[in-house]
C-alpha cells in the first residue's frame, strides 16, 4: 500500500478541485461517520472514521498537541489517513493526514462562504494566525475570486505581520491589524481559525451582509463568536452530527437559551441538495461553523487518491 505525502498531494491537489469533490459527495446520500476522542484539550487523541457505502471507507488518526505551536517545530495537528475500497474492503493508500487536514478544512469553509456569503465581497478578515491561516485564504479565494483584501489579526501582533507577509508573498494583498473590533465592523467576510474560550467576534460589530466562518472551537469550552453574533445571524452547520457533538460556538447559546437548536437552519447536505435556504437577502448575517467530521477526510483522501492515479495513467501513456 502506497504512502502519499504532503508534496505529491500538494503536486495533485488544488482548491478548484477540492471544492468540487466536497459539493459532488454532499449531493449524494450522506456519508456515515463515527468519532472516538481519548486525552484532554491539550493531548487530544481521536479517530475518525467514514463509510461511504459502495464506494470508500476511510480513517483518519490524529494527535493534538497545542503546546507545539510555542516550540515552533511541528504542527498542533498530525495525523494519517488510510483509504480502503468500499466494494471490496482492499486498503488502497495511506495519506498524509496533516496536510488533507489543512485542504478539507479550508475547503469545508469555502464551500460554506461559496453558498452563504454575498455576491462580490472584498474584504476578509482572518481571526488567528496559526498554519490554518494562509490554507483559509487560499481557498475563501478560490470559491470568492472577488475578494482584495485581506487583514490578519492575532493576540500576538507580530505573528498576524508574519502571516500576512507570507500571504503578500503569494501574492495576496494582506495586511496585519490590531483593532479587531474595527476589522469586524468593515469586513465582509469573516473567518476565525483559533482555540480561544472567550469569544473574539462580537456580533453587535457584524454589519448586515457580513458572513461570519468558524472553524477553530471544536469543544465544549472553545468559543470563537458571542451570543449576539448568533442570535443576529442565520445560522448553519457543515454537518449536525458534529456540530452538536460538542461545539462550543453551538452548543453554548442553546443552553444558554440564545437560540434554540431549530435555529440552527441547516447542514452542508441540506444547502447543496436545496432542502433550505441560505442567504435570504443580502442585508442577512450569516453564520456557517465549520464542525468537520471523518466523511472531509474519506472526501479528501479519495480527491488525492484518484488524482494520483489519473498522474501516474498521464505518465504511463507519455
Amino acid at each position: 500500500m502506497r504512502y502519499i505525502d504532503k508534496t505529491e498531494i500538494r503536486r495533485s491537489l488544488n482548491f478548484d478541485k477540492m471544492i468540487c469533490a466536497i459539493e459532488d459527495a454532499h449531493s449524494r446520500p450522506r456519508i456515515e461517520i463515527q468519532d472516538a476522542m481519548l486525552g484532554t484539550e491539550s493531548s487530544h487523541y481521536f479517530v475518525r472514521h467514514a463509510v461511504d457505502a459502495g464506494r470508500f471507507m476511510a480513517s483518519k488518526l490524529i494527535t493534538s498537541f497545542p503546546s507545539n505551536l510555542s516550540r515552533g517545530v511541528l504542527p498542533a495537528i498530525q495525523a494519517i489517513c488510510v483509504l480502503f475500497d468500499g466494494q471490496d474492503g482492499r486498503p488502497l493508500v495511506t495519506v498524509d493526514g496533516t496536510e488533507i487536514t489543512y485542504w478539507r478544512t479550508a475547503a469545508d469553509s469555502a464551500v460554506g462562504a461559496k453558498i452563504l456569503a454575498r455576491p462580490g465581497i472584498e474584504t476578509m478578515l482572518v481571526v488567528g494566525a496559526g498554519e490554518m491561516s494562509r490554507w483559509l485564504v487560499r481557498a475563501h479565494s478560490t470559491a470568492h475570486p472577488t475578494l482584495r483584501r485581506i487583514r490578519i489579526w492575532n493576540r500576538t501582533s507580530d505573528r498576524a505581520a508574519h502571516v500576512a507577509g507570507q500571504l503578500r508573498d503569494e501574492g495576496f494583498d494582506a495586511i496585519s491589524v490590531t483593532d479587531l473590533d474595527e476589522a469586524v465592523s468593515t469586513s465582509d467576510l469573516i473567518t476565525t481559525c483559533t482555540r480561544s474560550h472567550t469569544p473574539l467576534i462580537k456580533g453587535a460589530l457584524l454589519r448586515p451582509g457580513t458572513h461570519l466562518d468558524l472553524v477553530g472551537g471544536y469543544t465544549e469550552k472553545t468559543r470563537e463568536s458571542d451570543d449576539d453574533a448568533m442570535r443576529r445571524s442565520r445560522v448553519f452547520v457543515d454537518r449536525f452530527e458534529s456540530a452538536f457533538a460538542g461545539v462550543g460556538d453551538i452548543l453554548t447559546p442553546i443552553a444558554a437559551g440564545v437560540i434554540d437548536k431549530s435555529d440552527v437552519l441547516g447542514d452542508l447536505y441540506d444547502l447543496i441538495q436545496g432542502k433550505v435556504q441560505g442567504r435570504t437577502t443580502n442585508e442577512d448575517i450569516t453564520v456557517y461553523k465549520n464542525a468537520g467530521g471523518g466523511h472531509f477526510d474519506l472526501i479528501a483522501a479519495v480527491a488525492v487518491f484518484e488524482s494520483s492515479v489519473e498522474d501516474a495513467s498521464a505518465k504511463q501513456i507519455a
